[in-house]
């Protein structure tokens, strides 16, 4: 006497293989709840020809003040003075206790969302026109001007005072299913349609 088995149809495997990809990529979903930098003041990218006297971060969740770190380093990754952050809800300021000279500026940030994961980055900015190292106004040239404005801004590492990931869009935690759990999920979807084709074959076999 055959034991008679059910014939698995395409949909079933199909839907067998969806359901268990989708329990493997929703561990993932939790990183969209990573504290993130919406805007700054100096903003990223901003050429400033008045040196700014304080820098101020606002993200998307509420700061906590023990866990705030807002640096800044010059050109040479030298550390300049900044008071303590001064954190209001979201925002985090700074002040910048010397004048700054003309020059490329990094910003860098350390915080900790609310589900604990901490989050770095950083970005850059530029003094330029007319504003000396010593903090004083300078008359330039005009052409010295125009040279100046056309110069490329030599590129600066980040600060070595913090440890800082990419820029501000680099704060960690995407959301987004990683590399890993899609090639996981499609094994899974592999070794559920090989599966399904053994046991087609083996009712085959005992007929």
């Amino acid at each position: 006497m055959h034991t008679r088995f059910r014939r698995p149809t395409a949909a079933a495997l199909v839907a067998a293989a969806l359901a268990a990809a989708a329990l493997l990529l929703v561990p993932a979903a939790p990183a969209a709840a990573h504290n993130t930098l919406r805007a700054a003041s100096p903003a990223e990218g901003d050429r400033l020809t008045t040196p700014p006297t304080k820098l101020t971060l606002e993200f998307a969740q509420r700061l906590d003040p023990t866990f705030t770190t807002i640096a800044l380093t010059d050109a040479a990754r030298r550390k300049v003075p900044t008071g303590a952050p001064a954190v209001d809800g979201t925002k985090g300021t700074v002040t910048v206790d010397e004048t700054l000279g003309e020059g490329t500026y990094t910003v860098a940030y350390r915080i900790v969302s609310a589900d604990g994961h901490p989050v770095q980055g950083s970005y850059r900015f530029t003094v330029a026109g007319g504003v000396d190292t010593a903090g004083g106004a300078t008359a330039t040239p005009p052409t010295a001007a125009a040279s100046s404005a056309t110069a490329p801004t030599a590129a600066t590492a980040p600060p070595a005072a913090v440890s800082v990931g990419p820029a501000a869009a680099s704060a960690t935690g995407s959301g987004g299913p990683g590399t890993g759990a899609v090639l996981l999920a499609a094994g899974v979807l592999v070794a559920v349609l090989g599966g399904g084709a053994l046991l087609l074959r083996r009712r085959r076999e005992t007929r």
